[in-house]
C-alpha cells in the first residue's frame, strides 16, 4: 500500500512536465514564467516540510498519509475552477494545495518505509518504493500528452501570433477551451486519492515499533530542531538533495520544447511528450539496475560516479545538435535513478531520535525544485533553451563531490543494500 504511494506521488509531479507547455501556450508564457509552475509545486516542500514532519510525530505515519491523500485531493479538485474561469494564479494555486498533500506523504512514508524493518535493510525497501514512484513518472508524460495535449489539439491550437489577433472575449473563449482538457484527468486523480485514503484509513499497518516510541520519547524530552545541524552530513545531504532535484526537475520541465526545437528533434509536442516517458523510464530501470550493483559497490561511490556521468551527458547535448543532443539528455534519467534515496539514506544515517525531523529537513530541500527550474527557464529566455542546461551541470557537480565526500568519510556501511 505504501508502495502504491510512492507511485502516485511520482505520476502527479511528473504530470507537470506536460502541463507545463500545455499552459505556456494557454497563457502565452515565457520560460521563466512556465516555471512558476514547479515553482508553486515544489516551493510547497519548503513551506510545509516542517510541519509534515511534526505531524508525522503527533499523529503517526499512517494517519499522516491519510492526511496527505486528502489534501493533495483537494488540490487536484481545485483545477476545475481554475479551468473553468481560466487562471494562471489559480492552476498555480491548485499546485501548491496538491503538492502540499504530497509534502505529507513524503515526510511520513520515507522514514516510514526506512524504520518499518531492519535497519540493514532499509535502503533496499526504499530503493523497492522509488522503483515505484519512477515507474509513475514513466507512465505520467504518455498519460498527460494522449488526455491532455492530444485533446488540446483536437481543439484547434493557436500560435502565439494567431492569439495576439484576437479580440478579448475570443481569447477568453480559446483559453477557457484549452483548459478544460485537465477536468477530466485530474478530477479521476482525486478519485484516486480519496479512495487510497479510505483504504488506507481501514488498513492495520504497523505504526508503533520500539524503534518509533524510542524517537517520539527521546524527542519529546528535550531535542529540538536545533539538534539536527549537529549532524553535518544531513546538511550537506540537504543542499545535495537541493541540487539534485533542482536538476532532474529543470531537465524534465524543458523537455517538450527542447525536442520540439528543430536544431534538435524538431518534434510536435505530442511527440515530444511521448519521449519524456524515456527520461523518467531510465529512472526507473536505473533503481532496479542499482539495487544490484550496491551490493557490491559503496552508496556514496556509485553516487558519486553516476553524477560525474550524468554532467557529462548534459554538457555533451549542450555541446552537440540533433537526435544525438537528444538521446544523450534522456540517458541523463539513468544515472538520476539511484541520486535521491542514496542521499536521503546517506544523510538520515545515525540520526537516532531524530530521523522524524531530519527526514523533515530533507524534504524542505525538494524545495530546489521550485528554485533551480525557474532560474533556467530565465537564463534560457537570455541566451537559449540549449546553453541554459549548463545549471544543471553544475549541479550534478555538488552531488559528485557529496557523494566522494561521504565514501571518504566512512559514515556509511560499505555494504548498504539496494539504494536507489
Amino acid at each position: 500500500m505504501v508502495t502504491a504511494l510512492f507511485f502516485i506521488w511520482g505520476f502527479l509531479t511528473c504530470l507537470n512536465d506536460i502541463l507545463i507547455p500545455h499552459l505556456q501556450s494557454i497563457f502565452s508564457l515565457s520560460y521563466f514564467q512556465s516555471m512558476f509552475i514547479q515553482f508553486a509545486f515544489f516551493g510547497s516542500y519548503f513551506v510545509f516540510g516542517v510541519p509534515a514532519g511534526r505531524m508525522v510525530e503527533r499523529i503517526g505515519y499512517k494517519r499522516s498519509m491519510v492526511v496527505g491523500l486528502m489534501i493533495g485531493a483537494a488540490g487536484a479538485l481545485l483545477f476545475l475552477p481554475a479551468s473553468g474561469v481560466p487562471s494562471y494564479a489559480l492552476f498555480l494555486a491548485a499546485q501548491v494545495v496538491l503538492a502540499a498533500g504530497i509534502t505529507v506523504l513524503q515526510a511520513a512514508a520515507n522514514p516510514y518505509v526506512s524504520i518499518v524493518g531492519p535497519a540493514r535493510t532499509a535502503s533496499s525497501r526504499l530503493n523497492l518504493t522509488q522503483a515505484f514512484n519512477a515507474l509513475g513518472t514513466t507512465v505520467a508524460p504518455w498519460f498527460g500528452g494522449h488526455f491532455i495535449i492530444t485533446a488540446a489539439a483536437a481543439a484547434a491550437t493557436m500560435t502565439t501570433v494567431q492569439l495576439a489577433a484576437l479580440s478579448p472575449t475570443a481569447l477568453q473563449l480559446y483559453r477557457q477551451q484549452q483548459a478544460s482538457t485537465v477536468r477530466v484527468p485530474y478530477i479521476f486523480f482525486a478519485a484516486v486519492l480519496l479512495v487510497f485514503a479510505l483504504a488506507l484509513a481501514l488498513l492495520r499497518l504497523p505504526e508503533q515499533t520500539a524503534v518509533t516510541r524510542e524517537h517520539t520519547r527521546d524527542v519529546h524530552q528535550g531535542e529540538s530542531m536545533a539538534a539536527i545541524f549537529s549532524h553535518p552530513q544531513l546538511v550537506l545531504a540537504a543542499i545535495a538533495i537541493f541540487t539534485y532535484v533542482g536538476a532532474e526537475v529543470s531537465i524534465g520541465s524543458f523537455l517538450v520544447k527542447y525536442f520540439h526545437d528543430p536544431a534538435i528533434a524538431n518534434f510536435d509536442e505530442r511527440t515530444a511528450a511521448g519521449f519524456v516517458a524515456f527520461y523518467w523510464g531510465g529512472a526507473m530501470i536505473g533503481r532496479f539496475i542499482g539495487a544490484g550493483i550496491l551490493q557490491k559497490v559503496r552508496t556514496g561511490m556509485l553516487l558519486g560516479i553516476n553524477a560525474l556521468v550524468a554532467c557529462a551527458l548534459v554538457t555533451t547535448s549542450i555541446l552537440t545538435a540533433g537526435h544525438f543532443a537528444m538521446w544523450t539528455i534522456l540517458a541523463v534519467g539513468l544515472f538520476n535513478s539511484i541520486m535521491f534515496p542514496s542521499i536521503f539514506t546517506l544523510g538520515i544515517e545515525g540520526l537516532g531520535p531524530l530521523t522524524g525531523r531530519g527526514s523533515g529537513l530533507l524534504v524542505m530541500a525538494i524545495v530546489g525544485g521550485a528554485i533551480i527550474p525557474p532560474i533556467e527557464g530565465k537564463v534560457a529566455d537570455m541566451i537559449g533553451l540549449q546553453h541554459a542546461f549548463f545549471i544543471p551541470a553544475i549541479c550534478y557537480v555538488y552531488i559528485a563531490i557529496f557523494g566522494f565526500t561521504r565514501l571518504r568519510a566512512g559514515t556509511v556501511s560499505s555494504k548498504i543494500q539496494g539504494t536507489a
